[in-house]
């Protein structure tokens, strides 16, 4: 009845249907939290839709530490609340919700005294365990010896390090998650629309009625009537409220994490790392053939859209991680960075970033109007439910209760069993089953769609680069099936090419036009200023990496 897909064609049909019906529910923003709202709405048997004036995941969402995790530095603030939540939803994701594309991490957490430090971390971890409640998909914690961990992680400094103890979260490819929960939204009915921006509110007297938006691709204004509108805005809420003349009951602070990204070499360890700071905490995060190590939570001014490291920052996380590495990190091993900003409920603006609450907050400034602000990636699905279960009060009829906890996200259903098919896959379609394992991690049983264009087309089965994984195909799926709308879409946040790749992709931004321009309808100067703009952006970047390598 519905598709998935999310394409020009459906694009065009989106933007019809925002200009001419009245929907139950209107979101405005395509974070995770966006189209978390979006799932839980329409999936409760209402009429939704979406839109977002950048990409899917173009902000925070493609940002994060990419882990699904309870927060384990919460122990230590009491907010057990939190933890069991987040913890429940990690749960959730890593066996049955999207098996494919969150998979277990082990962590380390080094010890340098025997006794003391052993028994009160041992016993946070023992608390962090008992959280989880009944359902364990993933291990609990480990006690090690400092032998072990010679063997296990040899960067560690075996002159400081007495011991470990070993435990278990998740990661995500954040902006690749985000994206499947959009179309499964898609898939159950959301009409979802990128690149149109919201510029004002439409209202009969107090109650907000819809929106007025333009369609950046055209120009065009679209007046879009809906029942109730919920804004999941992030950093821009403070922002968007004052412009729609709304006094929500909280703001939003704006702190900033920065990760940089290492080569495998850099850190000799089967395990990732966690370091308890002064402040906060320091992950060490195995990524592929990379490590990703951050992050920073400092209070944020500046461009919410180009959120940059600072040397300060970058100096920060190397001597954090050289507190207990040998041979210790340099700014010379330093291939990526990236920036960004958690939109964190304040009330009062002089309080440290480190001390507000990660908790979300859902406020009705107005009749038929709701913001959500707040919380952590991991608990998104929750922060959805709330802000849906206040929205549906302005429709003034019996409304479903939330079903995204029982809800796989497409690519989930036959996952496990397609995990044991990986030889076949690899002999039918010619492709080795290096290939088929990656595909499946991103895709799951969406596999068959890559696999369909390879057999139209078996020159889409080649690496768009040549020591990375992702497939021709995948590009011209990102286009056909993603709503990636430009270079920068599918190098940026459909891949991850642009901190993987040593040119940070560049080289392919030709081939990824000319794939892609066919969907898209481009002509050669369409091609030429995709590429150009992504071009920019891997510019600003590498120039600010340049200054604060050699500062």
């Amino acid at each position: 009845m519905f598709t998935s897909a999310l394409n020009p064609e459906q694009r065009a049909a989106a933007l019809s249907a925002l200009a001419t019906e009245e929907f139950d529910i209107l979101v405005i923003g395509g974070g995770v939290n966006g189209v978390g709202v979006a799932l839980d709405a329409v999936t409760r048997g209402l009429k939704v839709a979406l839109v977002e004036s950048q990409d899917i995941a173009a902000g925070t969402s493609s940002r994060s530490s990419k882990l699904i995790h309870g927060g384990l530095r919460y122990l230590e603030q009491y907010d057990f609340k939190l933890v069991r939540e987040a913890l429940h939803e990690r749960e959730l994701m890593v066996s049955t919700q999207c098996p494919h594309l969150v998979k277990p991490v082990s962590f380390l957490y080094p010890l340098t005294e025997k006794v003391k430090e052993r028994t009160y971390v041992g016993a946070g971890l023992a608390l962090y365990d008992a959280l989880r409640g009944f359902k364990r998909s993933l291990p609990s914690h480990k006690h090690l010896t400092g032998k072990t961990i010679a063997n296990i992680s040899p960067s560690l400094r075996q002159d400081i390090i007495t011991g470990a103890i070993r435990y278990f979260d998740a990661q995500v490819d954040d902006a690749r998650h985000t994206m499947m929960i959009a179309r499964t939204a898609a898939r159950h009915g959301a009409v979802m629309a990128t690149n149109v921006r919201v510029d004002n509110l439409t209202r009969n007297g107090k109650k907000v009625t819809g929106v007025v938006a333009t369609d950046l691709k055209s120009g065009k204004t679209l007046t879009i009537a809906a029942k109730a509108t919920i804004m999941c805005a992030g950093v821009w809420s403070d922002e968007l409220h004052q412009q729609f003349g709304l006094t929500p009951g909280y703001s939003v602070a704006m702190s900033k994490g920065v990760h940089i990204v290492v080569p495998q070499s850099a850190i000799h360890s089967k395990d990732g790392i966690i370091l308890k700071t002064a402040v906060s905490v320091l992950f060490l995060i195995p990524w592929g053939d990379k490590w990703i190590v951050g992050t920073t939570d400092t209070p944020y001014e500046g461009d919410r859209a180009k959120p940059l490291a600072t040397q300060e920052d970058v100096q920060y996380i190397l001597d954090q991680a050289n507190r207990v590495l040998e041979p210790k990190l340099k700014t010379e091993d330093i291939i990526g960075v990236f920036a960004g900003l958690r939109p964190l409920v304040a009330n009062n603006a002089a309080s440290a970033t480190t001390k507000l609450s990660r908790e979300h907050t859902v406020d009705r400034p107005a009749p038929g109007f709701v913001s959500l602000a707040g919380g952590k990636y991991t608990t998104y699905r929750v922060m959805a439910k709330d802000a849906v279960d206040l929205a549906v009060l302005d429709l003034r009829r019996i409304v479903s209760d939330s079903v995204t906890e029982k809800l796989p996200l497409i690519g989930a259903d036959g996952y496990f069993a397609l995990q044991q098919q990986v030889l076949k896959i690899a002999d039918d379609y010619n492709i080795s089953e290096a290939t088929v394992t990656h595909l499946l991690d991103r895709y799951g049983s969406l596999i068959s769609e890559i696999l369909e264009i390879i057999t139209a087309d078996p020159s889409m089965a080649q690496r768009l680069i040549p020591d990375l994984p992702y497939l021709k195909a995948e590009v011209l799926h990102a286009a056909s099936h993603e709503g990636a709308l430009s270079v920068e879409d599918v190098l940026l946040r459909r891949t991850r090419i642009s901190f993987e790749a040593s040119d940070s992709g560049l080289s392919a931004a030709d081939t990824v036009a000319e794939i892609i321009g066919e969907t898209l309808g481009w002509k050669s100067a369409d091609r030429k200023n995709s590429v150009q703009s992504f071009a920019k952006v891997i510019s600003e970047e590498e120039s600010a990496l340049k200054a604060l390598v050699n500062s």
